[in-house]
């Protein structure tokens, strides 16, 4: 189902980093006339360079570039600032999506894709990034979180979460001791019917690194096997 089209953020900049000249100018043209402000670079050291003059609201990058691939342009780009992440790969291989969201990707598309679910995704990820009515502060397990802020802290100490992750957290938060299915999470979170369920896997195992203690005893984030994922405000028995 296909979801409807909102109005973008006013002045909302993307940078669109693809080295075959026909996507980066399909991508754009879809983009442009979805009222976003376009600007494009060819390769890593270009799309570096693009991003210092004028810092994107969210980056479409391709993951097969010259030079620099884009695994490493996102890890550059996050170690200077947060900024939201869609992957684009011609790869089909798992593994190449999964290690784009293990960098801080925050969605992927898959070549060939449809421009009009790209600008859909785009306007998903950024729908995240604008502050929520909801702004109450929310705080459990020595976990605390400001949505109208965008910041979430762990026993008085900052966490460095990408946009999905804090959301991610923040859904935890407000529905403790509920169990979700990662569709459930899927269409709470990610605001989609459909996707790669490996998506929501791959973000929860990265939040259990920032939240948990021991991530690999996961005591906060628990998994309900056979159905998904519990938060547990008051931390219990160790579940993988």
């Amino acid at each position: 189902m296909e979801q409807q089209a909102e109005e973008p953020a006013a002045g909302a900049r993307v940078l669109v980093v693809d080295d075959d000249p026909t996507v980066a100018e399909v991508v754009a043209g879809y983009l442009d006339r979805a009222g976003y402000v376009v600007d494009r670079a060819e390769d890593g050291p270009a799309a570096l360079a693009r991003a210092t003059a004028h810092w994107p609201d969210l980056v479409v990058l391709d993951l097969m570039l010259p030079g620099m691939d884009g695994l490493e342009v996102c890890r550059r780009m996050r170690g200077r600032a947060p900024v939201p992440v869609i992957m684009l790969t011609a790869r089909g291989d798992e593994d190449d999506r999964i290690l784009g969201l293990e960098v801080g990707a925050d969605d992927y598309v898959t070549k060939p894709f449809s421009p009009r679910e790209l600008v859909l995704r785009v306007e998903s990820v950024l729908r995240r990034t604008r502050p929520r009515s909801d702004t109450g502060q929310l705080a459990a397990a020595g976990l605390s979180v400001d949505p109208a802020a965008r910041r979430a802290l762990k026993n008085g100490y900052e966490l460095a979460l990408t946009i999905r992750e804090f959301d991610l957290l923040a859904f935890f938060l407000r529905h403790p001791g509920r169990v979700f299915s990662r569709q459930d999470l899927m269409k709470e979170v990610w605001g989609w019917d459909f996707g790669d369920l490996s998506t929501v896997t791959v973000h929860v195992r990265r939040l259990r690194g920032k939240v948990e203690d021991d991530p690999a005893r996961p005591r906060l984030i628990q998994t309900v096997w056979g159905v998904g994922y519990r938060f547990e405000a008051v931390a219990g028995e160790e579940r993988p």
